[in-house]
């Protein structure tokens, strides 16, 4: 087993049943004064690149202190409705078993995602996902925009060598990142990338699900 297993959060932990481009657009508004027509594509980004390209659809300026604010803002209304989040989403088939057999085996765990961090630990929380994570030593869109920052960033926090951490992610910037921070990755094909894409990038593993416990296991190991 690796020292550390890092998971990215929506897509391959759990899905949110389109409250998070709900609860973004929101945000969005809120932080801008302008309703949102249209949202950039958030396949694999962080909420960084994704507030700065859709803040350019709609000719607005971009700054760090908007981002700051936006993150502010998105975490609040994600303690503010966790109750609708938990009705309109849930964990994806295995994901809690597979938490729960690795701590069993004394794999450290954490995330690394483009949440930011406070929705992240809203959403792992409401699903009960947060348990078995170290979720101090993992990564989040406040610490960069592309998910190789965000690893590098991950590997930093928890002093573990890249050969001994292994990356689940559901999308190809997931595979490229794990590459590119050096560590093994084994995707998941529970988001809108195909098993086969998920391949051509460049994933050490693809599963179709986390639904066999012992298969995910076995990939991990």
């Amino acid at each position: 087993m690796p020292d550390l297993v890092l998971w990215d959060v929506d897509h391959t932990l759990m899905t949110t049943g389109g409250f998070g481009r709900e609860v973004w657009a929101a945000a969005f508004e809120q932080v801008t004064g302008t309703p949102m027509r249209r949202q950039a594509s958030v396949t694999g980004s962080t909420e960084r690149v994704i507030l700065r390209e859709t803040a350019r659809l709609h000719d607005l300026p971009y700054s760090e202190t908007l981002f700051t604010r936006f993150a502010n803002v998105l975490g609040a209304l994600h303690v503010a409705r966790a109750a609708e989040l938990r009705e309109r989403g849930h964990a994806l088939p295995g994901a809690a078993a597979v938490l729960a057999a690795l701590a069993d085996a004394g794999v450290r765990q954490s995330v690394v995602t483009g949440n930011v961090r406070r929705a992240a630990d809203v959403k792992l929380a409401v699903f009960g996902l947060d348990t078995h994570l170290q979720l101090d030593g993992g990564a989040y869109a406040e610490d960069g925009e592309l998910r190789a920052e965000l690893l590098r960033a991950a590997l930093s926090r928890t002093s573990v060598h890249p050969e001994k951490v292994v990356f689940l992610g559901d999308t190809p910037a997931d595979v490229e990142g794990g590459r590119d921070a050096g560590v093994r990755v084994v995707a998941v094909a529970t988001g809108r990338t195909s098993a086969a894409d998920l391949r051509d990038a460049g994933a050490d593993v693809v599963l179709d699900d986390l639904s066999d416990t012992g298969q995910t296991l076995a990939a991990i190991g």
